[in-house]
């Protein structure tokens, strides 16, 4: 076992040469990708924009400047949070399976339940009541595949949903506006479509430098943390790498809701 574990060691030639390849000043692909860093002023001065971007106070603040049908919505829904008018947990699941000793809950098997996808804002304040009425769980994943810039003209749809998001303490991902949905990929519309569509093959060489500098301007002037790319919603790997290398924080979210829904342990 030892002999077969030791196969996997990376020797430091490798590494270096890895080392000389990512800092070799004739690599044009990563030059390029500095190049897009610095005109957003750097990787701590883009997460410093990013994180006063995502600052729930200044998102609240700039909806009330952009005067925002939006702002009272928000407000509603802070105040159903903080009187917890929101199911529990443990209250849903004993209606739904009724109470059992230990609870019957399998922790081990967390579910999360997604909306793909949240296009406007005014649904997730129409989802809210509708938990509210009905007492069941707010989805804790958001996906959104709506213009981005369609989204920064509508009232500030971009920034009530950034704010949403933190009240009811949900991860969301929204999509990059450049995508080979544009006419770009020669494989979509044929028998290739889902090669192009979640694979992203067929993407022009340039357009990762693209999806990089898009998302880098709704990081840094909305504080967006997570996208998709390719020709439509699926995730850009690429670009994930990229955003770990920039990003010096964690996600955290204050409150999680759905998230820690699990499967009975007596069921499936």
């Amino acid at each position: 076992m030892d002999d077969l574990r030791n196969l996997l060691t990376i020797s430091e030639q490798r590494l270096r040469e890895v080392n000389d390849l990512l800092t070799d000043p004739a690599n044009e692909s990563v030059g390029q990708l500095l190049r897009i860093v610095e005109k957003y002023g750097g990787p701590q001065e883009i997460n410093r924009k990013a994180a006063e971007a995502r600052d729930f106070d200044n998102l609240m603040a700039r909806l009330k400047s952009a005067d925002s049908p939006y702002v009272a919505d928000i407000e509603w829904l802070m105040e159903q949070r903080d009187k917890k008018a929101f199911v529990s947990k443990r209250d849903y699941c004993e209606r739904i399976r009724g109470k059992r000793d230990g609870g019957g809950i399998d922790s081990h098997n967390a579910v999360t339940l997604e909306i793909s996808a949240l296009q406007f804002f005014p649904w997730l304040i129409t989802e809210a009541r509708h938990a509210i009425e009905n007492g069941e769980l707010m989805p804790a994943r958001y996906i959104r595949v709506r213009n981005m810039a369609e989204q920064s003209e509508d009232n500030g749809d971009i920034l009530a949903t950034a704010a949403g998001m933190q009240v009811v303490g949900a991860s969301y991902v929204e999509t990059l506006d450049t995508k080979g949905t544009d006419g770009c990929n020669i494989h979509l519309g044929g028998p290739e479509t889902i090669t192009g569509y979640f694979g992203g093959i067929g993407q022009p060489n340039d357009y990762p430098y693209k999806w990089v500098d898009e998302y880098l301007y709704y990081y840094t002037t909305y504080g967006v943390r997570q996208v998709l790319s390719t020709s439509m919603p699926a995730p850009s790997w690429p670009l994930t790498c990229f955003t770990n290398w920039v990003w010096t924080t964690s996600l955290k979210y204050p409150y999680s809701w759905a998230t820690t829904i699990r499967w009975p342990s007596s069921g499936r």
